[in-house]
């Protein structure tokens, strides 16, 4: 009997759930760059080129692990370019008895897979990602009858499970958050700063970035400068590095954002993580190890470990809970098309340039940037929330639309009315100007509300909060600014206004 095992490209683990108990000797991997996958949105080129080259090796780990691996290449002159048109070859050519997956990370693809039994007369097994640390189940129990759902309670629930950062049945510290550690802007001088190591690409990658320049050269980014890690070898010697020379000050410093530099105290983990080079579970150990060592502060750790067990188990919870159209909600009714310079960085507002900047030479962008620059500047002006969060998912190495969607749509956009955030992730200049460097570069001023020179945020601002003040006023978080608002006179009221309408105009 024949096991036809098809491996996704956000599948990269050796202990992936479809491999798990299988005869080597009976089992055909299937590994497929195809064309719709790359295309479906015009994924940044140095994302593309990234997913090829980890899938080259870990086709090469998976064969030196002892298995069967066919590998199909994007220009192999008989590639089908779909996952079902591959599957197809690969059951001609092989004529399994049944086909083993492992779950997907998006309806879209879930819905391929679950067709095939039919597609192909063989039976289907869907074995469950278990590389998270919630199942579907116990985030749906988690969930069940609650008005709200906050990941500050489910975080503690996971918190529970792992035993990470837990004293008995206390947490670490006697606090479960210090986020109120983490906010700081950035010091004013001796600035040192880690850099996250860089790889040269090998044989394999240069024949991908070849490629994949060849045929994605009109998607957005550069492929100049690829230092991605594509082996889980590799993976690990980044992981090891952030843990000693950034994580120390990683919290202090995580909502900093500082002119030239894209990286700061991040990770830059998460394409690892995502594509499956990395184990969450394991890497949030070794950052607790580092604390419980004394190597580093608590909020430094604690914080860290949020963002993984916290915030990824609880966007991905949400995404599979809430269903396919997910990506279609639009509570606050937002039509505007988003601007072409989010595809270019031309714009003479720095702080954009800058986090626009990065994404289009890296394909990253750390989350302060994601939310309160490129996400808030599309909120304040009322950009459609499904557009935003396809541009989220072109451009970014780690965005998968599980990931991404509730990050973007939910709690950047609030698109979904709330469900995911208390609030809408909306701010002025003065926020900016607080949490970097950036104000200073600018042409404009951060002071001023009205004028030429006024900083387009502050009018933005108001104007949001004036439109949706219909469906956002009786929102508690928002209760001080709408008071503030209220207090204005109706002059200054009317000349916020028409400064918003007027820099509205010109996008």
């Amino acid at each position: 009997m024949t096991i036809l095992v098809p491996v996704l490209g956000d599948q990269l683990s050796m202990n992936l759930a479809s491999l798990r108990g299988l005869d080597k000797a009976d089992t055909r991997i299937l590994m497929m760059e195809v064309h719709d996958e790359a295309t479906y949105v015009r994924h940044h080129i140095k994302k593309i080129a990234f997913l090829f080259a980890a899938m080259r090796h870990h086709a090469d780990a998976l064969r030196e692990a002892g298995w069967h691996v066919d590998y199909v290449t994007l220009d192999d002159p008989d590639n089908q370019g779909s996952f079902p048109g591959e599957v197809a070859r690969a059951v001609e050519r092989h004529s399994p008895k049944r086909i083993v997956v492992t779950e997907t990370g998006e309806w879209r693809v879930q819905a391929m897979l679950e067709s095939w039994a039919d597609r192909f007369d063989l039976p289907v097994e869907i074995r469950a990602d278990d590389r998270f640390v919630a199942t579907h189940a116990e985030f749906e129990a988690w969930a069940e009858g609650r008005k709200q759902l906050r990941m500050e309670y489910f975080y503690r629930e996971m918190r529970r499970k792992t035993g990470l950062l837990m004293d008995g049945d206390k947490p670490a510290g006697g606090k479960w958050n210090y986020d109120a550690e983490n906010r700081k802007p950035p010091p004013a001088r001796d600035l040192t700063i880690p850099r996250p190591l860089s790889f040269a690409p090998d044989d394999c990658t240069q024949d991908v970035l070849a490629l994949v320049a060849g045929r994605f050269g009109n998607h957005v980014g550069r492929i100049e400068g690829f230092d991605f890690a594509v082996t889980a070898a590799d993976a690990m010697r980044q992981r090891g590095h952030f843990l000693r020379y950034a994580l120390p000050s990683f919290g202090d410093y995580q909502d900093a954002m500082v002119t030239g530099e894209p990286y700061l105290w991040h990770a830059v983990l998460s394409p690892y993580l995502n594509a499956g080079l990395l184990d969450p579970l394991e890497l949030c150990r070794a950052v607790e190890k580092q604390y419980r060592d004394g190597r580093v502060p608590l909020n430094a750790a604690e914080g860290f470990i949020r963002q993984i067990i916290g915030w990824r188990e609880f966007v991905r919870g949400i995404y599979w809970r809430e269903g396919p159209d997910y990506t279609s909600r639009n509570f606050l009714d937002a039509r505007r098309e988003l601007p072409g310079f989010y595809w270019t960085g031309d714009t003479d507002m720095h702080c954009l340039k800058e986090a626009i900047g990065a994404t289009i030479d890296h394909a990253y962008a750390h989350h302060i940037q994601r939310l309160m620059i490129t996400g808030n500047f599309a909120l304040l002006i009322g950009a459609d929330p499904e557009q935003v969060q396809r541009w989220y998912l072109e451009v970014y190495a780690d965005a998968y639309e599980w990931v991404e969607a509730p990050n973007t749509l939910g709690m950047s956009q609030f698109g979904d009315g709330g469900l995911l955030a208390s609030k809408p992730y909306a701010s002025s200049g003065a926020y900016i100007d607080r949490m970097s460097d950036y104000c200073g570069h600018c042409r404009y001023d951060v002071k001023q509300r009205v004028g030429d020179d006024a900083c387009p945020f502050n009018a933005l601002y108001w104007d949001f909060l004036a439109r949706n003040e219909p469906k956002l006023g009786d929102n508690q978080r928002l209760a001080m600014p709408y008071r503030n608002w209220a207090r204005m006179d109706a002059k200054a009221q009317k000349a916020l206004r028409a400064q918003a309408t007027a820099f509205l105009a010109k996008l």
